[in-house]
């Protein structure tokens, strides 16, 4: 029994007539009247009455063909909403974000894909990218941004940022004069950095153990907004990409670049081995193409 034995049936029994649903159908009259008698052969039971050159339901056919309408209906439903999925018309995709890159590069991404495809909803998480990883693995997310290189036996990605991480200091620093400086030398200094599931996080202290010390931390936030402030404050120094260190107020703070190069590059990330929705490869193939350089 399949989905086409149904509707053979269900057409026999709206037109009453084996000749008038073969006619509607366009099949032959034998391969109606056979596909209907193998129904009843498997099911055990008379479901059309046959009397001359018409029929009618029995009470198991009446019973059969409610229960076999309910079966196509929804075929036809399931049918239409992988249509709707195939056309991304709708959809519904969960993407992770670090609070401190969302507001630089997403909105005009994800206002861009909401005009194009009005009816596929997105829901956004704020976490840092090690927890972006996580929730990805753990099926939470579809797809998320974090720090690279990220684990390329899980994940697939893509870049769309390549920048370096700038020093952050109060004006009155005995450092704020120069352009350039070594991680060395901030090492009797406090830092502010960004809590531990950010990647950034563990890069910056693996960073100044490199450099031949253990970074004192002060301060742990997520907003990149509050650590730049503790900065202006004279609490301490911290280590931020290039993209933040532009939305700083130059009267506030002093940025120079570092001799050792600390790498922020960004990448949007997706879990290899899961199968995607359309919706959700639609968002990689849009945001890559939106996001990613051009050279």
């Amino acid at each position: 029994m399949d989905i086409r034995h149904l509707q053979y049936f269900l057409e026999v029994a709206r037109q009453h007539s084996f000749t008038k649903a073969a006619q509607v159908l366009f099949i032959t009259q034998p391969t109606i009247s056979k596909t209907v008698k193998s129904l009843e052969d498997e099911l055990g039971v008379t479901l059309l009455d046959r009397y001359g050159k018409n029929v009618k339901l029995t009470d198991a056919g009446e019973v059969f063909a409610r229960q076999a309408q309910e079966i196509v209906t929804s075929f036809h439903n399931l049918s239409s909403e992988l249509d709707d999925l195939m056309n991304l018309k709708k959809g519904h995709i969960r993407i992770g974000l670090p609070p401190m890159i969302g507001a630089s590069f997403f909105p005009k991404v994800i206002g861009a894909f909401y005009k194009q495809y009005p009816n596929i909803t997105i829901e956004l998480f704020e976490d840092g990218g090690k927890k972006v990883e996580n929730d990805i693995l753990s099926g939470a997310l579809d797809v998320g941004v974090t720090v690279l290189p990220a684990d390329e036996d899980l994940f697939d990605s893509y870049i769309f940022v390549d920048e370096s991480l700038k020093v952050v200091l109060h004006p009155t620093h005995p450092l704020a004069e120069q352009d350039e400086i070594q991680l060395a030398e901030l090492s009797e200094d406090g830092f502010i950095l960004f809590r531990e599931d950010f990647s950034l996080h563990d890069r910056i202290i693996g960073a100044c153990q490199k450099a031949g010390y253990q970074p004192r931390i002060i301060y742990e936030s997520a907003q990149w907004d509050l650590i730049s402030n503790m900065v202006a404050a004279g609490l301490g120094v911290a280590l931020l990409p290039e993209t933040i260190c532009r939305e700083l107020r130059q009267e506030e703070v002093r940025i120079l670049k570092l001799k050792e190069r600390i790498p922020w590059d960004l990448g949007m990330v997706w879990r290899k081995d899961r199968y995607q929705s359309f919706a959700v490869r639609e968002w990689i193939a849009f945001s890559e193409k939106m996001l990613k350089p051009k050279h």
